[in-house]
């Protein structure tokens, strides 16, 4: 099995979360593969910039999720690894890449965003991140 390490944000702001739709039609946060020599926080960061057009910086970080899928093109099974950040976005400006696959994205409501988001895993990941979130813009 190929393991990929992953680093990718949970962009906040206010109280909404940034989300993209990719080819597949899955509701995601963005995020991307660690290369030899890079950072975790500066792929998270580069990824937010790269996949949505935001500009955002790292409050704190969320935690980690693992998933795998089979690779058609790979031939063969592969583990994503991710390392999540918590985000705050300046503003609400968004311009999602379709170059890179994206077919739809913006801020949503947290509430809406639930109800958006594909996987369970990365539903928990939101709510917990919020919640953090709220705590950490509320003692500033």
């Amino acid at each position: 099995m190929l393991v990929r390490n992953c680093s990718g944000g949970v962009v906040f702001y206010q109280d909404k979360v940034l989300l993209l739709m990719n080819e597949k039609h899955e509701w995601v946060f963005p995020k991307g593969v660690i290369r030899s020599g890079d950072f975790p926080d500066e792929i998270a960061l580069r990824r937010v910039q790269q996949e949505a057009g935001v500009k955002a910086k790292i409050v704190s970080t969320a935690g980690r999720t693992n998933y795998e899928f089979y690779s058609i093109s790979r031939q063969r099974p592969v583990c994503n690894r991710i390392t999540w950040y918590i985000m705050e976005a300046k503003e609400d400006t968004y311009q999602f890449n379709q170059s890179l696959g994206f077919r739809d994205g913006g801020f949503f409501p947290v509430e809406e965003a639930i109800n958006l988001i594909t996987y369970s895993q990365d539903k928990s990941l939101m709510m917990l991140s919020y919640q953090k979130y709220k705590e950490l813009v509320s003692s500033i």
